[in-house]
């Protein structure tokens, strides 16, 4: 798979993992709603400035975003949060 149709692929998942809307996102990002789908389709690419929103719209390095990673942190993040919150209240998990 190339680093194009992953950087499509990994902003559905992440978009559906956060339980946004395309129409959301295009707002968060002050793009038109055809403009983010088209990201989503893998035909155009977003700005650099684009992708860094994304970053922390999604909480994710933009490694990660692109293809160059295959990591998500934001599990790890997650994952330990409820790790600490289990911690303060005096349960295990």
């Amino acid at each position: 798979m190339n680093m194009e149709n992953l950087f499509a692929e990994r902003l559905k998942e992440l978009r559906t993992k956060k339980e946004l809307t395309q129409r959301q996102i295009a707002k968060l990002l002050n793009v038109s709603q055809i403009s983010y789908l088209r990201w989503e389709q893998g035909k155009t690419q977003p700005s650099i400035e684009s992708i860094l929103k994304l970053c922390v719209i999604f909480d994710e390095s933009a490694d990660f975003l692109l293809g160059r990673e295959n990591y998500d942190y934001s599990f790890v993040y997650e994952h330990n949060e409820t790790k600490l919150s289990h911690k303060e209240k005096g349960t295990k998990k």
